[in-house]
């Protein structure tokens, strides 16, 4: 929904579905996307940048070439009751920027909710954002279920919630990219990032052999730097490996309490 003709040329040029697409500085504000599905484009499903309180509700995006549903640079945001397939990359893609190098945005309570992501490479992905939430999602299928991802620049991506999800044999591979290992047999990963929750969680029969492989993971960002006081408590966490609870980072400020589960990296958190 860009504002011109030429906007409108871009959107279709680039092999997206849909564009909504503000500016930093003028956001576009109040856009719903709703009821329909986006299908077989070789960008985006739908995409969206420079946007305040989009509402995205029962879309249907699949077998797009990148992101089935992705938004950058938009604040207060809900995404809810979608369902994102076979998607290359991401089913949902939520960041601060996609096209410059700089630390988190604040989302202003973005939430993604009630959606259903199946055989992406990854379910969800959050990059670089602060304050927002990843609640009551089902995601299978995918090579990775849920990817909170910084990098050691400032503001440090954090003040997220993961709450609620339903995470079942993300056992999918995909190959090794320049910033990321092959992604199999993942539920949650929180690399570079700090100050998350991860509660309420069923991550349940992920299997594989990528560093990232395992239900609940803490990794230390590709640039090198770790993750700082996450809480993980009260998560159902059974039948993956090789761990359903794996702190593979070098902090020590992460707490973990009141999980259900039988196998962790190092022992104890179980």
């Amino acid at each position: 929904m860009p504002g011109t003709d030429a906007g409108r040329g871009a959107c279709a040029a680039a092999g997206h579905g849909i564009c909504v697409t503000g500016t930093d500085e003028a956001p576009l504000k109040g856009v719903t996307v709703r009821s329909l599905t986006l299908r077989g484009f070789t960008g985006n499903g739908l995409w969206a940048t420079g946007t305040d309180r989009l509402r995205v509700r029962g879309v249907t995006a699949e077998k797009n070439g990148t992101w089935g549903i992705a938004a950058e640079r938009s604040v207060r945001s809900v995404l809810s009751h979608d369902v994102a397939r076979d998607n290359a990359d991401a089913g949902l893609f939520l960041a601060g920027t996609t096209d410059t190098e700089e630390g988190a945005r604040d989302t202003r309570r973005t939430v993604v909710r009630h959606n259903r992501v199946t055989g992406n490479r990854v379910g969800v992905t959050v990059r670089r954002l602060r304050n927002l939430t990843v609640e009551s999602n089902e995601a299978t299928g995918n090579c990775a279920a849920v990817l909170v991802v910084g990098d050691g620049s400032t503001p440090v991506a954090g003040d997220l919630r993961v709450t609620r999800d339903h995470l079942r044999a993300n056992n999918k591979y995909c190959a090794a990219t320049p910033r990321m290992p092959f992604l199999q047999g993942t539920g949650i990963v929180l690399t570079g990032a700090e100050d998350t929750l991860v509660a309420g969680n069923r991550v349940e029969n992920h299997r594989g052999t990528s560093p990232l492989s395992g239900g609940i993971v803490l990794f230390q960002s590709f640039e090198g730097s770790p993750n700082e006081r996450h809480t993980v408590r009260d998560n159902l966490v059974t039948g993956n490996s090789p761990a359903d609870l794996a702190d593979r980072d070098t902090a020590t400020s992460h707490t973990f309490s009141g999980n259900t589960c039988t196998l962790s990296e190092p022992a104890g958190p179980c």
